[in-house]
């Protein structure tokens, strides 16, 4: 026989929780605002913003001897950052990467390992065994403060068939 917790508390329990998550994402981004601000391209050191940032999700080789750090913060956050070092040691550039100008970039074709290094880190990775594809959801805000997700589906050879962003339902709402 099922239980069932007709007092709410499981309810309550699981708003609390969402609440908590929400509340360690906007710390998270203040964090990342003030490091941000910390670091200044063509000063900072790669060691300056591993002081900050902590140790990368990834790191990239890029042409030339640079190196770029990616700094991944979904699922609950809404932001990837991408750290470029250059061949001198110090920080080129530092880019959020969630953002629509870098989803128009994903086009048919493109490889998973290319979106991957474009956008960092899926929130989310599906498989649909019938169809033979696989979703990587992405979570970011689309200005001025609207939670949005952006999906991009594989074939099997792991090559894109399609993408698009849609707004962020969370909770069954």
């Amino acid at each position: 026989m099922e239980a069932h917790d007709f007092t709410g508390r499981g309810a309550r329990r699981r708003a609390v929780g969402a609440l908590a998550l929400g509340v360690l994402a906007m710390l998270a981004a203040g964090c990342d605002e003030q490091r941000i601000r910390e670091l200044e391209e063509g000063t900072s050191t790669e060691a300056d913003v591993r002081a900050r940032f902590g140790q990368p999700e990834n790191v990239w080789d890029e042409p030339g001897g640079a190196r770029t750090l990616e700094y991944n913060r979904q699922p609950e956050g809404h932001q990837n950052y991408m750290v470029t070092i250059g061949p001198d040691g110090r920080m080129s550039a530092l880019r959020q990467v969630l953002a629509p100008h870098n989803f128009a970039k994903v086009v048919p074709g493109m490889p998973m390992e290319q979106v991957r290094r474009m956008l960092g880190k899926p929130a989310r990775k599906m498989s649909f065994a019938l169809k033979q594809e696989t979703a990587w959801d992405w979570r970011y805000i689309d200005p001025p403060n609207t939670p949005m997700v952006f999906t991009v589906t594989f074939d099997s050879g792991y090559h894109v068939l399609r993408s698009d962003s849609a707004l962020e339902l969370r909770d069954g709402r």
